[in-house]
């Protein structure tokens, strides 16, 4: 049974960074052409101020993991309403944004850090970007009091 699970998640797709325009049928027709598609998952927002629109994301079943790989091949960063596509084996880890807590790290952009699913996965994407947010605002604090120093010192030399 473990086997069949397995077999599953290697033929599965995550499709990511979605156009809220792209419609479910559109989708089974930009990825019908790699395989036959046994199962797909769109998945919209069921509560809040956006309930009943897309999310940005759906799920793609193949019958076989090879139709997906292809899938997944063909797709990934194709751009589709203006948007590349993130396309995946729905089991593989994600990229996710973390923050250094060095000022140096947040001037110099973010680190990519590979991290497993689940119900964590938000919780620390959320805490990485709050953290990025507040390196970032330290920086330019630091930057600000140094330009208003300089400034002034060159005011009094003149």
């Amino acid at each position: 049974m473990d086997a069949n699970i397995d077999d599953k998640s290697e033929s599965r797709l995550y499709i990511g960074n979605l156009d809220l325009r792209i419609t479910e049928a559109s989708l089974l027709k930009m990825f019908s052409p790699y395989g036959k598609i046994i199962s797909e998952d769109f998945l919209w927002h069921t509560r809040g101020p956006k309930r009943g629109e897309p999310r940005g994301f759906a799920f793609i079943q193949y019958s076989t993991k090879e139709e997906a790989e292809l899938a997944k091949e063909k797709m990934h960063g194709r751009f589709a309403c203006g948007r590349p596509l993130v396309v995946r084996l729905a089991g593989e880890k994600c990229l996710l944004e973390t923050a250094d807590k060095s000022t140096k790290a947040a001037s110099e952009g973010h680190k990519m850090l590979l991290i497993g699913g689940g119900s964590a996965m938000g919780q620390t994407s959320r805490t990485a970007k709050i953290a990025a947010i507040k390196n970032k605002l330290k920086s330019l604090e630091e930057e600000s009091s140094r330009t208003k120093k300089q400034k002034q010192s060159d005011k009094v030399s003149i």
